[in-house]
């Protein structure tokens, strides 16, 4: 399942360190705007604990998780809507993604620059959403001429796509948001094809300083972005990006043991990376014991059909049933034939809405 998140911000607010952080490839960093002009993108793991637990009651010889993707996108500055610096390349990379992990700088280093001359972090975010929104306007503006004349022919389909647009324009001309605009299912299919920049989910990444790594809320910048996330119906994740890039060269157990110095349960980069999964809608499957227990992504609401589909096309085509246990039943119950045994194993069908953490074993024939 292809889905990706790209990695917006100002130039030197830390996203290819964070970036580096995440998939360990090593994207070019430097202290001036623009070290990164082609997106770089990663593969990571999603990381989740309920893999090794299945595995400990559901022996196989191999675990494999789910992953997600990540892309790097060049530093953004104020005027790109209009072209400035490599503006318009940037705007086109954000359009190819699917949701936008906005980091936002909210540490003071003398040695690194700010493109703007001082740390304000709401500022930041502003100056970045209303690039989107100017962009967002002109693709609005252009398509709206062009669908209006098609209207005025008593055409359903451009009727409908022009009260949407007519729906979005004062919104993004008062430099605001598509994604912050209710929309019915028809709407938001029009929406999907208009690719617009402010219609896609957001997640904003404070980057604080190591210090404030276990009690972010003392930064008072963190601060500032948590209140803008929180009036922007947005999650806020604070992670120190240099620091989580350190943690990401060390081994399980010095990885551990630094984050238990730091005074943190888990890095930064789990919670993103989680966050950034679930920002999309998107959830785990898993299938158990044999030749491997692996973790498979798929949409929420999908169907048992679908979600078989998504190992195998023979798996659509001649569902039968999925046999299903939750993992929270596999956990308690210790054992498939202890929960067997608890009534608590299901036999679901072509109906059913598959739930994150399900265990399930597909029958089919073809």
């Amino acid at each position: 399942m292809s889905l990706t998140a790209g990695i917006v911000g100002l130039p030197n607010v830390g996203k290819s360190t964070l970036f580096n952080a995440i998939t360990k490839a090593g994207a070019e960093m430097a202290n001036y705007p623009f070290a990164t002009i082609d997106p770089n993108v990663g593969m990571v793991e999603v990381p989740d604990k309920r893999l090794q637990r299945i595995d400990e009651l559901i022996p196989a010889k191999k675990i494999v998780h789910t992953t997600f993707e990540f892309t790097d996108i060049a530093g953004i500055v104020k005027g790109a809507s209009q072209g400035e610096g490599l503006g318009n390349k940037f705007l086109e990379n954000i359009r190819q993604v699917d949701a936008i992990v906005h980091v936002v700088r909210a540490f003071a280093d003398d040695n690194i620059t700010h493109v703007n001359g001082k740390i304000d972090p709401v500022d930041d975010i502003e100056t970045i959403n209303l690039e989107l929104s100017i962009a967002d306007l002109d693709s609005v503006n252009k398509r709206y001429a062009r669908v209006e004349k098609v209207a005025r022919t008593k055409d359903k389909s451009a009727q409908s796509e022009l009260a949407v647009l007519q729906k979005i324009k004062p919104v993004l001309e008062a430099g605001g948001a598509v994604r912050d605009i209710e929309f019915n299912e028809a709407e938001k299919k029009i929406v999907h094809d208009l690719f617009l920049l402010t219609s896609k989910p957001v997640l904003y990444v404070a980057n604080i300083a190591e210090e404030d790594m276990a009690h972010p809320e003392n930064s008072p910048y963190y601060q500032q972005v948590q209140d803008y996330a929180k009036q922007a119906h947005a999650e806020v994740i604070a992670i120190s990006a240099k620091t989580e890039e350190e943690i990401a060269e060390l081994d399980d157990s010095d990885r551990q043991d630094f984050l238990e110095a730091e005074g943190v349960e888990e890095s930064g980069l789990d919670r993103l990376i989680r966050a950034s999964y679930h920002l999309l809608g998107l959830a785990t499957f898993f299938t158990a014991g044999g030749p491997e227990t692996r973790a498979w992504t798929f949409h929420q609401g999908m169907k048992a059909p679908q979600v078989a589909g998504i190992i195998h096309s023979d798996f659509e085509r001649g569902f039968i049933r999925a046999e299903t246990i939750s993992f929270a039943d596999l956990d308690k119950y210790g054992s498939v034939q202890a929960v067997r045994e608890a009534g608590r194993l299901r036999l679901e069908g072509k109906e059913y809405q598959v739930q994150d953490g399900d265990i399930i074993e597909f029958r089919f024939n073809v």
